[in-house]
């Protein structure tokens, strides 16, 4: 039996993770001004080094505003948060997106996969066919949540590459952890034959080279998980 290696998370972790769970449970409310980085340390019992470079990070993150030579507030992470923004609250809800979060992440991938699919279609070869029939086929013959996820990604991720806007794929790619969760739940919910039996779909549609079909099964699913039969909410 192999073991994994056990890694302990260092002090700048530790700063980022207390000072987000203060932010997002309300203690540190939006607009509160932090006290200096020398009472920061003093407070924490960690080094100035550990708390310029975690408020910095913070700041990258949107969950701080540093404003030169007045001070550092806790920003509106809301508006002015980025996917890890996203994903620090997930860790923080143990994992679990909220529902107006779930319902915009599917709301857009309606949209960046339509993109996908109409660009894509029109100029696909047999052998990128073949690439995302082999998913498809390992998708079925996976045996975990995790595994099946991964898989219904790398299909969504290779179309998005094939449609040949270079930004689609990174978009995705940001997405991924989210995603993935969301994946996951679907078969745990569903079941391998649900998850699976929506993206043999879409493949076939794509191998007949009907675009407008394509992107009518692809929404019709989605839009059955965030308003019909087959919802994931919490």
């Amino acid at each position: 039996m192999e073991f994994t290696k056990l890694s302990a998370p260092s002090l700048k972790e530790l700063f980022i993770k207390q000072l987000e769970t203060m932010i997002l449970s309300g203690k540190l409310p939006i607009g509160e001004k932090l006290p200096s980085e020398r009472e920061l340390a003093i407070s924490m019992q960690v080094s100035r080094a550990v708390v310029n470079t975690g408020i910095s990070e913070m700041a990258r993150k949107g969950f701080l505003m540093i404003k030169p030579r007045v001070g550092t507030f806790v920003a509106d992470y809301r508006r002015n948060g980025t996917m890890e923004t996203l994903i620090s609250i997930m860790n923080y809800n143990g994992g679990i997106l909220r529902d107006a979060e779930i319902r915009s992440i599917l709301e857009l991938r309606i949209a960046l996969d339509s993109l996908a699919v109409e660009l894509c279609v029109p100029k696909i070869t047999n052998d990128e066919i073949a690439i995302l029939k082999d998913y498809v086929k390992q998708m079925k013959e996976s045996d975990s949540p995790k595994m099946a996820s991964e898989l219904a990604f790398r299909f969504q991720h290779e179309l998005a590459f094939l449609s040949g806007n270079t930004l689609l794929p990174l978009i995705f790619s940001s997405f991924k952890v989210p995603i993935l969760s969301l994946w996951e739940r679907f078969y745990l919910l569903y079941g391998l034959e649900s998850l699976y039996k929506n993206t043999v779909i879409l493949c076939d549609c794509i191998e007949q080279r009907d675009a407008k079909k394509a992107v009518e099964c692809m929404t019709t699913a989605i839009n059955d998980t965030i308003y019909g039969s087959r919802q994931i909410y919490y």
